[in-house]
């Protein structure tokens, strides 16, 4: 071989080599923790007529590897002592806070604070493994006086403040009650203001109301205003897997501070968000949630009004962009996406085309609306008119079923129909109206209930 040739093609193999081993030692990226996608309620849109759609941008949060160490969470637990908590409650409620606290690693932050006339803090925030007593506080909690729960929450509030600033860790308070908030502020309205500015720290509050004595429309006013999720526990002996649930989610937050834009092409106008809160401007749609858990999906609804367009064509509906820190990274991400239709007047490509689950989800939450608007007439002594209101959307959503042959919408219309019946006739009393209002912030908070992820 000629020895020109021979040097040149040993230097290949060289290189070949040297790019081969960098390859094994090279580690390949990590995945992302959030994918985001949009799907439209039907995939073809009826031609030549202006039309409604229902855009879902939809977070799928993958879960971590269970060999990588979790984020390390700062948690404040703020618990009912006041009068009404006597017997069965608070030693149930005490070991509740015990089997959580057990749960938690060396390094996560734990507060204790309890209320009842007063706010007092009987554990401050600090790191597991150098805490003094914690089991002892929990065990010594014992019933008095009434209920300053905005007291409560805000000095939960601000032990978690004391270590905000320390990157990775994942920001939570638990509030348990029991009673009406009756010392301090006490409105659904200013618990939900305080709510709004907690979330803005990047600290979502979990609300778990016990037995029948509790204001529900404050606690979830509170937890939803904060992205944080509701319970509604009548019996204390509940309150155990509640703990376990909600720990399950803490460990589990992939991603923080997320923000969702959605933007839509002229020719496509956004109308509402259907079940959760977020602003409209011009063309563009916009919201925020503070934390992402792995293995669940979270979503934004949007209906939208699309101007004619020429059977066969295709047009872009929606483009979403979402931003997020990424706990495990502690770095901030952004994703894009955007999703495309078809129009036609084929009346049967179009029904063809329907994405049952996104009509599914809209329905849910259009229930979960009706439930709320429902409360407020019963209260107003409108009964009759709630009825109506819950009637209407269970048709609609009836009707919606049977034109897309959409077997979980009749399943979802079914057991609304004979609510509105009943609530027409009867109204709500105690326990209907708390699980009621539950009921609607877990749909529209999408939050997974009855699964303990131990």
């Amino acid at each position: 071989m000629n020895p020109m040739k021979k040097t040149s093609l040993l230097v290949l193999l060289f290189a070949a080599a040297l790019f081969g081993a960098a390859s094994l030692l090279a580690k390949p990226a990590p995945a992302a923790p959030v994918r985001l996608t949009i799907d439209v309620d039907r995939q073809v849109l009826p031609a030549d007529v202006v039309e409604r759609a229902i855009i879902k941008v939809r977070l799928d949060c993958v879960p971590p590897p269970r060999t990588k160490a979790r984020p390390p969470v700062n948690l404040a637990l703020v618990i009912d002592r006041s009068g009404s908590m006597q017997g069965d409650r608070i030693e149930q409620a005490r070991e509740a806070a015990l089997e959580l606290v057990r749960r938690l690693d060396r390094n996560d932050i734990i507060s204790l604070v309890a209320y009842d006339s007063d706010v007092e803090v009987l554990i401050p925030a600090q790191r597991v493994g150098q805490v003094r007593g914690l089991e002892a506080a929990i065990r010594g909690l014992t019933p008095r006086g009434m209920t300053a729960l905005h007291g409560g929450v805000t000095r939960g509030a601000e032990e978690v403040r004391r270590h905000i600033e320390e990157a990775g860790y994942v920001h939570r308070v638990i509030l348990l009650s029991d009673g009406q908030a009756n010392v301090g502020p006490r409105s659904p309205e200013e618990l939900g203001r305080l709510g709004a500015a907690l979330m803005k720290e990047g600290v979502s509050v979990t609300t778990i109301g016990l037995g029948l004595g509790f204001n529900e429309d404050l606690m979830t006013r509170l937890a939803q205003r904060s992205d944080g999720n509701t319970y509604f526990v009548e019996h204390g002996a509940d309150l155990p897997r509640i703990f376990a649930n909600e720990l399950g989610d803490v460990l589990n937050v992939v991603a923080r501070r997320v923000v969702v834009e959605i933007d839509f092409p002229a020719g496509v106008r956004p109308v509402r968000f259907v079940g959760r809160d977020g602003s409209i401007s011009g063309q563009r749609a916009e919201l925020t949630m503070n934390q992402l858990y792995g293995g669940q999906e979270r979503f934004a609804l949007v209906e939208v009004e699309v101007a004619p367009a020429k059977s066969g064509s295709v047009r872009e509906i929606a483009r979403a962009q979402v931003r997020y820190d990424d706990v495990a990274s502690q770095r901030p991400a952004e994703l894009t996406a955007n999703r495309k239709v078809t129009f036609s007047t084929d009346r049967t490509a179009v029904v063809a085309s329907a994405d049952h689950k996104v009509q599914t989800d809209y329905a849910a939450n259009l229930l979960a609306v009706a439930k709320d608007e429902a409360i407020a007439l019963v209260d107003a002594g409108k009964r009759d008119e709630a009825g109506r209101v819950l009637k209407a959307r269970s048709a609609e959503v009836s009707a919606m079923a049977e034109t897309y042959r959409n077997a979980s919408l009749a399943a979802v219309a079914a057991p609304a129909a004979a609510e509105a019946e009943r609530v027409a006739r009867d109204g709500l009393d105690n326990a209907q109206r708390k699980s009621y209002r539950t009921e609607s912030s877990q749909v529209r908070n999408q939050q997974t209930v009855g699964d303990d992820r131990r």
